[in-house]
């Protein structure tokens, strides 16, 4: 789960959200939904923002719609006011178990698939082709190289059954990165910013 403090910002940073806001927002909101889940349902589960809704926000909405960050952040208040009060008088219930199994677990494959494409696409892998939507992308480029090696060491350790190998596999390609010169290390600690 470590790795959506780095997922997170770099995405809705895309919609014009400040990098270094959205990391600190993104740790306290965690540490505080995780807190409140272990002293209110006494479970020890961690809590994190959604990899789904950033993408639709950043890739559907900013980018896709055409609105600014601050109107759609509008909407999705709204829409959580919404979500609220339909759990609050048991609509919300009424309304997921009128959703067929197959077509909620089809919504969440979808989301995925969603991600993956997002993420397949930033990385260079496919680029856009206006006769077949998408075709492969310049497989030498080194921003696409770092991304498929990254993908090869998490599924290496994720056949090995490696607890945490995602985030090991971000480790593992942020190190190559700095050895090829990628990206500019600035330090490990940071203040929230002003």
């Amino acid at each position: 789960m470590a790795y959506i403090i780095f997922v997170q910002p770099a995405v809705l940073s895309q919609a014009g959200m400040d990098f270094g806001g959205v990391t600190f927002a993104t740790c306290i909101s965690a540490a505080i939904a995780t807190f409140i889940m272990g002293i209110y349902a006494n479970l020890p589960i961690a809590q994190a923002p959604g990899m789904g809704e950033n993408f639709f926000f950043t890739f559907s909405i900013v980018l896709g719609m055409g609105l600014v960050w601050q109107d759609a952040l509008g909407a999705v208040f709204v829409a959580g006011i919404i979500f609220l009060l339909l759990s609050i008088f048991k609509v919300r219930k009424l309304i997921l178990d009128a959703i067929p199994r197959s077509l909620r677990h089809a919504t969440a494959a979808g989301i995925g698939i969603f991600i993956a494409f997002i993420g397949l696409s930033e990385a260079g892998i496919i680029v856009k082709n206006p006769g077949a939507l998408v075709q492969l992308g310049d497989l030498t480029a080194p921003h696409t190289l770092l991304a498929l090696f990254g993908l090869l060491v998490i599924m290496i350790l994720m056949m090995r059954k490696v607890p945490g190998a995602v985030l090991w596999g971000i480790l593992a390609s942020l190190v190559v990165a700095l050895i090829f010169g990628m990206v500019k290390y600035s330090g490990i600690f940071s203040a929230p910013p002003s």
